[in-house]
């Protein structure tokens, strides 16, 4: 198989895998048979593909691969019911690769993979997987979980959707509620996973967050008194407005002290902004996602890194900690700690989190810790600090960042 061909399928798969399955889940009523069979029209079109050619609508076609078989899926079962025939009328009435609309498949995909039938981890590896497209490797990594687990987790999900005989639609909106955390939460994952990919050669994953940010206005739409999914549109509109300023033309990581801010897309800061401010016009207090918005505002309005306001930011992100407490909000508050009054109090904030053990096996902790240490003079402890962290990183982008601060020391 060229290379073209399959940069073409690679391409194809991360933009249509989850609108594939999305579109298969609703004709099915069955997830696992939708990501089964999306997964078996993508191995027909790495054998048909460098022969044929890829087709016009490559999307379409893996639709429709995919629908076939599903028939065939069913056909083996021998349950040849309704659902069936329906498909095959819908199939002869549509042509050959006529695609689906697919409106807001994307968004009762969402919602079923935070069906309260499952549990919080469950949802969460489900909806990176059938929404994100992320393989078990990436979630795992993400999760700063084994492989195995996530696998474990995705089956017992499946099957748990299978057993309760979860409908594909959007839940009434009494149950919205209930649901809305888990969505908001699986949506910033997707999103945060295409802000800077956990693994690949690529630094940032443009179509993933986009999807995210797409979904979340939907959401925010549906749920208009709701501060936390404003907040979250705000939030990612505000990240995403450096998308342009973050890699170099290679495709190299381009730092926030060296991006040139004039890149910066000043109309998603505007919508951010916003965005954030319908949040706060809910008159509730801010939330994590509000708190996070806020912080990507300071530094959406300063003109650099000197003048941003940090002090703030230390501030934002330490009532984050007490809202939503984590090792990575308490690592990102050391960063902030580090500009406003020096690296040493930092230091003692990420020591305090490796003698605790937290983020074992992410390249997050060394790699902030080198850099207080570069800073402090301590060199030789940085560079084996910064080496580390690049020996952990599962982006190539970002490991090779890392080796030239280490290099450069």
């Amino acid at each position: 198989m060229s290379d073209h061909i399959r940069r073409t399928v690679d391409a194809v798969w991360r933009i249509e895998s989850a609108r594939i399955v999305a579109t298969l889940a609703k004709v099915t009523g069955d997830v696992g048979l939708a990501e089964d069979v999306t997964q078996e029209a993508l191995l027909e079109a790495l054998q048909r593909w460098p022969d044929a050619g890829v087709p016009r609508n490559p999307g379409a076609w893996l639709t429709a691969v995919a629908k076939r078989r599903a028939i065939d899926a069913w056909r083996r079962r021998g349950a040849l019911d309704e659902r069936y025939r329906a498909l095959a009328q819908d199939l002869t009435e549509a042509g050959p690769y006529a695609g689906e609309p697919i409106d807001d498949d994307m968004l009762r995909l969402v919602f079923i993979a935070c069906h309260p039938v499952l549990s919080r981890e469950s949802q969460v590896a489900l909806t990176l997987r059938v929404v994100g497209g992320l393989s078990t490797q990436e979630i795992a990594r993400m999760l700063l979980v084994p492989v195995p687990t996530v696998q474990a987790r995705i089956t017992r999900a499946k099957k748990t959707l299978a057993a309760a005989r979860v409908p594909f639609e959007t839940p009434e909106p009494t149950e919205w509620r209930q649901r809305l955390g888990g969505v908001l939460g699986t949506l910033y994952l997707v999103f945060t996973e295409g802000y800077a990919a956990t693994s690949g050669d690529r630094w940032i994953r443009e179509e993933l967050a986009g999807e995210a940010l797409r979904l979340a206005r939907v959401l925010a739409g549906l749920v208009p008194r709701e501060p936390e999914a404003h907040a979250l549109v705000a939030l990612m509109e505000l990240q995403s407005s450096r998308f342009a300023a973050r890699t170099a033309p290679d495709g190299a990581p381009v730092l926030l002290a060296d991006q040139d801010r004039t890149r910066w897309d000043r109309a998603q800061i505007v919508r951010g902004k916003a965005a954030l401010a319908r949040a706060d016009a809910a008159g509730h207090g801010r939330g994590p996602y509000a708190l996070q918005a806020a912080i990507a505002l300071c530094h959406a309005v300063a003109p650099s890194v000197a003048a941003t306001d940090w002090d703030r930011i230390v501030v934002l992100y330490e009532a984050l900690g007490r809202l939503s407490p984590s090792p990575v909000v308490d690592l990102n508050r050391a960063v902030a700690v580090s500009m406003a009054t020096g690296p040493a109090t930092a230091l003692r904030i990420v020591d305090r989190l490796q003698s605790e053990g937290a983020l074992q096996g992410s390249h997050l902790l060394p790699s902030v810790r080198g850099e207080l240490l570069s800073r402090l003079g301590r060199l030789d402890e940085a560079r084996s600090e910064l080496l580390t962290a690049a020996a952990l990183a599962a982006n190539e982008r970002e490991a090779q960042v890392l080796r030239d601060k280490a290099a450069a020391l």
